[in-house]
Formats: structure tokens, C-alpha cells, sequence
């Protein structure tokens, strides 16, 4: 199973793959992302790339760190998200997640992280640092988007109370709806959900659907119900990852448990 092809399909604009399991799902992910890194790399002095950072994303890390091919001094590094209230040293950190996952083994050669002059204590913290992280996102276009869809349909921390397709601004302070603190605890990250902060900052819609090339990767059985509505469900900021079908240059890895059926099912 792990070896098979897999099923591939177009919604709207959006490119869809189906693997037979997460491995699989994960290694092909990982695979494309490091096929637009070198073609980007051939065309242009450095990549400017966005990483998720959340469980789901394992596989296609690994991926990423094992290849060959990519002179990484010349990517420089964003991630979409980071809590409000977390201490510096909290092992739940976004930040902390892609330094572990990935940046300390392909060392990028610009690495912009989010909270980097401290952690985000306070709302205000979060809205002076979203100025700071704008305007590195500003400097250049972006050219890659790696991420990943909430259980709730989100995009990084675009919840859908919060999710806006024409959004203003490029980063902004957020309160976490119920569902998403939830998944935090669903993926072992939390204890509880007290421990769960209430409040993110995160890169807004319009910022990540503005790159060139997104690859987003969906497994297993808690996304399903969002990767039908993704697929299926009106465009609406009620589940913000359906803005994917009208970004020609993504492609969405799904499994069979986040999505159990394809049109080549007949179904």
C-alpha cells in the first residue's frame, strides 16, 4: 500500500492527492516541497518559505531534513503561527517545534521566527510583534507555503469566527475558538484544555495564499469532515481551508482516512 500511486484529482483550481496512508502521504508531500525548492533555488538568489509546525506535519518534515540537493543557506525560513502566554522555554511553542523538527538539522540561512525578542506575554506583545513580522513578510514575495487544515477548517490560526479572505492586515492577534484549543489537546500537545492558550498570532489568509506554491498536508481521521467540506462545501470563511480551490498553484495530500472516498470511487 505505501508504494501505490496515488489518486489525483482537480476541485476548482485545487490539485488533490490521495494516498493510501499517512506515510505515504506525508514522504509525497515532502517530496514536492523539495522539488519546488530546488526549481525556485535555480531561478532566483535565495526562498522565502512559510513551515507549519503541528503534529500532522511530522512525516513531511522528516522528509525535508534527510534531502540532498537544496543549498538551504540561501532559504529563508518564516512559520504562520505562534501562542500568546506561553513562557519562553514551553516545549509547545511553534517555534520551538521547526527548530527541533527541522531548522537546527537544514539550518536555513535566515530564520524568522515569530516571538524571537520573547515570548508573546500579553496582547500587546502580540499586536507590536505582528508590525515586526509584516514588514519582514513584506520585503519580498513569498514563494512556498507549507501547511496543514484544522480540524475546524483552519488555515495556521484563521479560525472561522476570525478568518477573513480579504483581510487587511498581514499578521494579527487572534482568540482561538473552542474547536481549535480543542484539537490542540486531541494532538497531545496539551494537557487539558486550561492549558491551552486563548489567544495566537498568526499570518492571515490573504499572506498565505499570496505565495507561489502551496502544499498542504491533511492526514488522518480528524480532518475528515474539514477535507469534505474543503472539497465539496461552499468557498466560505465558515471553513477558511475551502479558499484553497481558487489557489491554482496548491496541492492538497489527503489519505484515505481523511478522505475516505475520491471520484475515481465513483463516488
Amino acid at each position: 500500500m505505501a508504494n501505490a500511486s496515488p489518486q489525483a484529482w482537480l476541485v476548482d483550481r485545487l490539485h488533490v492527492q490521495r494516498h493510501p496512508d499517512r506515510g505515504a502521504l506525508g514522504r509525497a508531500a515532502g517530496r514536492e516541497i523539495v522539488a519546488i525548492l530546488r526549481e525556485t533555488l535555480a531561478a532566483k538568489p535565495a526562498a522565502r518559505v512559510v513551515f507549519a509546525a503541528a503534529p500532522s506535519q511530522d512525516e513531511t518534515l522528516e522528509v525535508l531534513g534527510a534531502a540532498e540537493g537544496i543549498d538551504w543557506s540561501r532559504v529563508e525560513a518564516f512559520h504562520m503561527d505562534e501562542y500568546v502566554g506561553l513562557p519562553a522555554d514551553a516545549p509547545q511553542r511553534f517555534s520551538r517545534y521547526l527548530v527541533d523538527h527541522l531548522f537546527r538539522t537544514v539550518r536555513p540561512g535566515r530564520v524568522h521566527l515569530i516571538g524571537v525578542d520573547g515570548p508573546l506575554a500579553t496582547l500587546a506583545d502580540a499586536a507590536a510583534e505582528c508590525g515586526r513580522y509584516a514588514a519582514l513578510l513584506a520585503a519580498a514575495p513569498l514563494d512556498l507555503v507549507c501547511l496543514g487544515i484544522g480540524e475546524n477548517g483552519h488555515l495556521a490560526f484563521n479560525d472561522p469566527p476570525v478568518a477573513d479572505f480579504h483581510d487587511p492586515l498581514a499578521v494579527k492577534p487572534v482568540a482561538l475558538d473552542l474547536a481549535c484549543r480543542r484539537q490542540q489537546v486531541n494532538d497531545g500537545c496539551f494537557p487539558d484544555l486550561e492549558a491551552v492558550p486563548s489567544h495566537a498570532v498568526t499570518l492571515t489568509i490573504p499572506t498565505l495564499t499570496a505565495a507561489a506554491r502551496l502544499v498542504c498536508a491533511v492526514p488522518g481521521p480528524t480532518k475528515r469532515e474539514a477535507v469534505g467540506r474543503v472539497l465539496a462545501g461552499e468557498i466560505s470563511p465558515a471553513c477558511p481551508a475551502t479558499i484553497l480551490r481558487r489557489h491554482a498553484g496548491c496541492t492538497l495530500h489527503v489519505d484515505v482516512a481523511s478522505c475516505p472516498s475520491s471520484p475515481a470511487d465513483g463516488s
